[in-house]
This record gives C-alpha cells, sequence and structure tokens, in this order.
C-alpha cells in the first residue's frame, strides 16, 4: 500500500522511540524506573472521581455530547480564568473545550495554514507542535532556544522571506523540555510582534500551576530573581483584549487527569471559531461524566493542587542533589516536572546514543534532547514522575553507568 506523504515527517517520535528501547531492556530482564514520560503518577483528587464516578448511574450523560451540551464546563473555565488572572471570559465564544491540550495544538494549523505556509516553533519543544503543522502541509521554521537567551527566541533573528510566508507562531511557558519561564515583558514583546506580522499567536500552557516557591526550597535556586518568584504568565496579561492570541490549558498537570483527557482553548472568538470548525469535523465531546469531574477540578478546593506541586519540589530538589552528588551539575528546575540537563562527555553530541546505552545498561530510561529539537541535541530530559528514594536509586545507577563509559 501507499500511503500519504504527510505521514513521513511523523515516523520519527521520542516517546515512541524510547517505548522501543524500553521494552528490549525488560525483555533483556532489566528492572526499568520510567523517567522519560511527563505522565504524572499521582491521583486524582477524590471529589473529582467522586463526581465522575456519579454520572456513571445517570443515562443522560451517556450520549453524544454538542457543544451546547457543554456549557457548564465553558462557564467553570472562565470563571477559573478570571480567578487566577483577572481577565474576562465570555463562555460562549472564547472557550473551547478540547480532548486534552494536544487536540488543539494538533488540530489548530489545519484552520490557520494553508500548504506552503510557515509556524515559528519552539526549538526544542513538545513533538505535537510540530505533527499538527506537518499534517496541515504547513512549514516549520525553529526558533532556537539557547541557555544564554534564558530558553527564550529571538524574533529579530527571524528571516524577512520566512515572515513573509508566517502564519502562526507556537509559544508554549513554563517551557517543556527546558523548564523555562517566560516573564509578562517577553509576552507583550511576542503580541507586538505577531500583530505587526499578522500571525496567530499559540501558547501551550499546561504547566501553569507547576512553578516552585523556591524559599522552602532544600537546595539553592539558580537562574534570575524574577525566574524565581512563583509565577506563571498567562498570554492575556500580554494581550487583554484577545486580539491574536488563543491558549491552551490541560487539566493533566495541575489535577493529575492526565489519563481522563480533558482540557480547553481560550481565546479570540474567530481563531476559536475557526478551530471548532475543524473539531465539528473530526469528533464530538468527552463523555458528559468527565466534564462533570473536570467542572469539579476547576471550582473545587485546590489544595490538592499544592500538595502536587509540594511533591514535585521534593522530587526535584532529591534528583538534582543527588546528580549535584555524583559531579552532574545541573540547573534546579524553576518549574515543570522536569529536568533538563546537559550532557557530559562523551555524549555531548549524541543524546540519542546516551539514552538507549543507558536504559539498556541500567533500566533509567529518559528522553534525549535531540527528540525535541535540533537544538535540544546535548541535552537530556528527566521527568520526576516517581519518589524521591526511587530517584535516589536512578542516580546511583547512572553514576555507575557513567563510572563504565569513562
Amino acid at each position: 500500500m501507499e500511503f500519504a506523504k504527510r505521514l513521513q515527517p511523523l515516523r520519527s517520535n521520542v516517546f515512541a522511540d524510547m517505548d522501543r528501547a524500553k521494552s528490549l531492556a525488560r525483555a533483556a530482564g532489566q528492572n526499568v524506573i520510567d523517567l522519560s514520560l511527563g505522565s504524572s503518577d499521582l491521583p486524582a483528587a477524590a471529589h473529582i472521581t467522586d463526581a465522575i464516578a456519579n454520572s456513571l448511574s445517570d443515562s443522560s450523560t451517556h450520549g453524544y455530547l454538542l457543544f451546547n451540551g457543554t456549557k457548564s464546563f465553558r462557564e467553570a473555565a472562565a470563571i477559573w480564568y478570571e480567578q487566577k488572572f483577572g481577565i474576562s471570559v465570555n463562555p460562549e465564544t472564547e472557550v473551547l473545550p478540547l480532548i486534552g491540550s494536544q487536540e488543539g495544538t494538533a488540530h489548530l494549523p489545519l484552520a490557520v495554514l494553508n500548504p506552503g505556509d510557515f509556524a515559528l516553533l519552539l526549538d526544542p519543544g513538545y513533538p505535537s507542535h510540530a505533527g499538527g503543522v506537518y499534517l496541515a502541509g504547513g512549514q516549520i521554521y525553529p526558533m532556537p532556544l539557547l541557555a544564554e537567551n534564558q530558553f527564550l527566541p529571538v524574533f529579530e533573528d527571524i528571516p524577512t522571506p520566512v515572515l513573509a510566508q508566517s502564519k502562526m507562531m507556537v509559544l508554549s511557558y513554563p517551557h517543556n523540555p527546558t523548564t523555562a519561564i517566560a516573564p509578562v515583558a517577553f509576552f507583550e514583546k511576542a503580541v507586538a510582534f505577531c500583530r505587526e506580522h499578522r500571525l496567530v499567536l499559540v501558547h501551550d500552557f499546561p504547566y501553569v500551576d507547576l512553578v516552585f516557591d523556591d524559599r522552602n526550597s532544600a537546595i539553592e535556586a539558580t537562574g534570575s530573581e524574577e525566574n524565581r518568584k512563583l509565577m506563571a504568565p498567562s498570554i492575556f496579561q500580554a494581550d487583554r483584549d484577545k486580539s491574536v492570541a488563543i491558549e491552551f490549558f490541560t487539566l493533566s498537570k495541575s489535577y493529575n487527569m492526565g489519563g481522563f483527557r480533558v482540557g480547553y482553548a481560550i481565546g479570540n472568538p474567530q481563531i476559536i471559531e475557526a478551530l471548532r470548525q475543524v473539531k465539528a469535523a473530526v469528533d464530538f465531546n468527552q463523555y458528559q461524566g468527565i466534564l462533570n469531574g473536570a467542572i469539579s477540578a476547576l471550582i473545587g478546593p485546590q489544595d490538592t493542587v499544592k500538595t502536587s506541586v509540594e511533591t514535585f519540589r521534593k522530587r526535584r530538589d532529591a534528583f538534582v542533589n543527588a546528580l549535584h552528588g555524583i559531579g552532574w551539575q545541573v540547573p534546579v528546575p524553576p518549574a515543570t516536572m522536569y529536568v533538563w540537563a546537559k550532557l557530559p562527555a562523551p555524549w555531548a553530541q549524541d543524546s540519542v546514543k546516551f539514552c538507549t546505552q543507558l536504559v539498556q545498561s541500567t533500566g533509567i530510561a529518559a528522553s534525549p534532547g535531540a527528540g525535541f529539537g535540533k537544538s535540544g541535541e546535548g541535552y537530556v530530559r528527566f521527568a520526576l514522575v516517581e519518589s524521591p528514594e526511587i530517584l535516589a536509586e536512578a542516580v546511583r545507577r547512572i553514576a555507575e553507568f557513567q563510572s563504565r563509559a569513562m
């Protein structure tokens, strides 16, 4: 059979590649500690799962769910945003339910790009951002993220011919995989740039709550004072009239609901309507019971969010301290559930080889930086999805691996 050419750039996927490597390691008898995938191991709160469970016996929730049936969820999302950021949101025209934010970021290019148009993407960045552009027949211009620029793109470096063919820019802060936070001043610059060049500004915002208060840290935080503050601004703090932007939020990280696949977009009404048209051709919405759980998450007690953040902060401190103890001087992440580590020799420019050899030799699975883009080469991403004790064991095995390789 001959399949569509658009599938060709989708064949390489960092998570699929590591899944194969993990399977081979398990088959060889390794006890795998999987730090490659950012899927929270923490449970969703009881008031969330209770709302879902109570919906199961209500037969009115068992049918297809169209847009009008999502009104209560859209209202809850609007209230959450208004309370968190002081930004007014119209639940009828400025909110769209999604099957996780990845659905939104992958489908939006179909509504924005014509074949051959450019999308400006972060490099390194989350793989689905590129996947959606490829499916739409678009071209990608990678904006390099370098440590010396605090992992923020330099808009002035984008070539004029590329800008002339560009239709959208995708940002995502706090950033996966680098863990960087972008200040409001940067977003203000991005909004002005996108207005000037008539670009749709997309902000993927899954780690809004996973920002650490390092006043209570067991280790000294690195980076600027601004990056150490508890802040994860919304793009709409820079685009208050929603002139060019759309922002995607998922309940996967803040509320440990990754498997429930629920999120939403907030943004410019025209962009929301365009994405809604694409979505209508692809699917209905989630089961009403899942949205009932999401409503409980958004408007219910927020204590568990704080508890989850504190859990990941303790894990971060334990893992970074242990790496420092074996001589691997990684920076302290200000946000997210990851550690972004520059690789030592002899793997400084071969992150795939490092991760493949590491899981084969020790059972420790991590994500190679090259899988997130060209500028990710030379780094490895560890997900903090295990207890401090298991993370310490992972570092012990890493130390043995390094000593054998040196």
